[in-house]
């Protein structure tokens, strides 16, 4: 049996000729284009490729793909049951807040306390500095003319900056808190500490007047408390960076301020404080006890009754009885029914019936024609009075 290749011989070497050719050609061939000339060879060689490399490609994706979404599909269980226990933990955490901060609206408004807020700012630009390192201060392009004025607030949204020093026509000198001259009251967020927030000569923050004894954390949120009345109460300062015994009966305190004071492009100055007093909020759910207390029913106030046994002072005196007067209410006994009404239809038809007595005397006589049995008045007693002794003489 004779074999391919002695059968298609001529046929494979024919094609391999070609083959060599067209190989040849595709070497000395180059392809041009707008950037630089290829040769053709290198052309059919990147588009042979390429397709296996789009598939290897694909496999390697997928295969990744399938490891992150099967193969960490428990670590992402497991994440996500954590987040969960997270997110209730924070919203009891949240409620318990709420009630507080609620509690503290009520004692507030209780003892009459009263907080400031912030109602009117003006923005300003920072336009250059003080030009001297024992003296930290900028300038900003407000002045007189838009309403500053010394010792005003100067903050940004995320901390203070300093206070107005001085103002001009249409700058003014801030003095920042970083100055070695600076003062702002301050107070620890979470153990409530006062001290007294000032600058070194290095440009550095110091919390001051705390005692040595206390306890103060690194990290811990330094808050303006507002005693010094230029600063709102509860905005950011900065954080403890380090608190060490210090020479005296007081605390080290480092303080990193919560802005960075070199950078300072835009500020905002305080113009205006409103202080008014704390009222509890309505909005949030009302306490048990404070719907009770509005559901209670009021005592209405007891009336005056002067020493004749008169009622209130504006209820007219009795007058005094005549032949002709009609028995009043008051003088009824105690136990007898109601005096009938005087006036409408039924009293018209009892007085054709029975005749209204014309005195006093003649009132048993009435009840007695009109079937009212009534009970004679008893008698008082007569008491006499006992002999007084003659008085007898002074002896002499």
């Amino acid at each position: 049996m004779e074999s391919v290749l002695g059968r298609y011989r001529n046929l494979i070497v024919l094609v391999g000729v070609l083959f060599a050719q067209v190989l040849g050609l595709a070497v000395q061939v180059k392809r041009t284009n707008d950037i630089e000339s290829t040769r053709l060879i290198r052309v059919w060689a990147v588009g042979a490729v390429a397709p296996f490399e789009k598939m290897l490609l694909w496999v390697q994706t997928t295969t990744g793909g399938v490891w992150h979404n099967y193969f960490y599909l428990r670590g992402v269980r497991a994440e996500n049951r954590a987040l969960k226990q997270e997110i209730e933990r924070m919203r009891l955490e949240q409620v318990r807040m709420t009630q507080d901060a609620d509690q503290a609206r009520r004692l507030q408004s209780l003892l009459a306390f009263k907080e400031q807020f912030i109602s009117q700012t003006v923005a300003a630009q920072v336009i250059g500095s003080s030009g001297s390192e024992q003296s930290r201060a900028v300038y900003i392009d407000k002045g007189e003319n838009a309403g500053i004025r010394p010792d005003m607030a100067v903050i940004t949204a995320d901390g203070i900056v300093g206070k107005v020093l001085h103002v001009y026509r249409s700058t003014a000198l801030v003095l920042l808190i970083n100055d070695q001259t600076s003062g702002v009251g301050a107070i620890l967020e979470k153990s409530r500490l006062q001290g007294i927030l000032r600058g070194t000569p290095a440009g550095e923050i110091v919390l001051e007047k705390v005692m040595s004894d206390e306890t103060v954390p690194v990290g811990e949120l330094v808050l303006t408390s507002g005693g010094d009345r230029i600063f709102p109460k509860g905005l950011p300062v900065g954080r403890v960076t380090r608190a060490s015994p210090g020479s005296d009966l007081f605390l080290n305190i480092r303080v990193k301020p919560a802005i960075s004071l070199s950078r300072l492009e835009e500020v905002l100055v305080v113009t205006k404080i409103d202080e008014r007093q704390a009222e509890p909020e309505r909005s949030g759910t009302a306490r048990a006890a404070d719907i009770l207390a509005e559901r209670l029913p009021t005592v209405p106030p007891k009336p005056e009754t002067a020493a004749g046994g008169a009622t209130s002072p504006g209820a007219s005196a009795p007058s005094t009885p005549d032949s002709s007067a009609k028995p009043a209410a008051d003088a009824r006994p105690k136990g007898s029914p109601p005096a009938p009404a005087t006036n409408g239809p039924a009293a018209a038809v009892r007085k054709a019936v029975m005749p209204a007595p014309s005195s006093a005397s003649d009132i048993p006589k009435a009840a007695a024609t009109s079937g009212v049995k009534t009970s004679p008045k008893p008698a008082k007693p007569v008491v006499e009075p006992e002999p007084q002794p003659a008085a007898q003489d002074a002896p002499q």
